[in-house]
């Protein structure tokens, strides 16, 4: 579809306004496609305008996506609900995301901030320290590895 082309390279360009434009008229055009509600959700976050890019994320999901883009409407819907204060579904959506992407980092890190809104901050901080030991290029990091790991869930234990 050439019009779906046309507005993804405008928003590469930098051209949001013009870019989402285009996609709010393909996804009235075609209320059906997964893709379109999908990038015409992501136009929405580029702009800033959170709230409505809620309603596109969750037709795509509902429609059914390519597990990448599925992947990308979890961490971005999920990510747009904490924005917006809405932690329960902020959570809920993440825990719907890892449970298809179990070892997806990124939706782990947006998850650890939900959980961190919801006063969960051990289990925030868990996820954080695993993350980093396990990804980090830093030296001191990676001499720390095996300890950061341990620790990473025993942060309220005294010994």
């Amino acid at each position: 579809m050439k019009q779906l082309e046309i507005a993804i390279e405008l928003r590469k360009e930098g051209k949001l306004q013009e870019s989402n434009e285009i996609l709010i008229n393909l996804a009235n055009a075609h209320p059906n496609d997964s893709i379109i509600n999908y990038q015409c959700a992501w136009s929405f976050d580029a702009l800033g305008l959170e709230k409505n890019a809620v309603l596109y994320y969750e037709k795509a999901i509902s429609i059914g996506l390519p597990d990448k883009e599925l992947r990308d409407a979890f961490l971005g819907l999920g990510s747009t609900y904490r924005v917006l204060g809405q932690y329960k579904k902020s959570k809920e959506v993440f825990e719907k995301g890892l449970a298809k992407f179990t070892q997806d980092r990124a939706i782990k890190v947006f998850y650890a901030m939900t959980l961190y809104n919801l006063n969960e901050y051990s289990r925030a901080m868990e996820i954080l320290l695993y993350n980093l030991a396990q990804t980090s290029s830093d030296d001191n990091i990676k001499n720390y590895k095996k300890a950061i790991e341990f620790y990473s869930n025993k942060l309220d234990e005294i010994w």
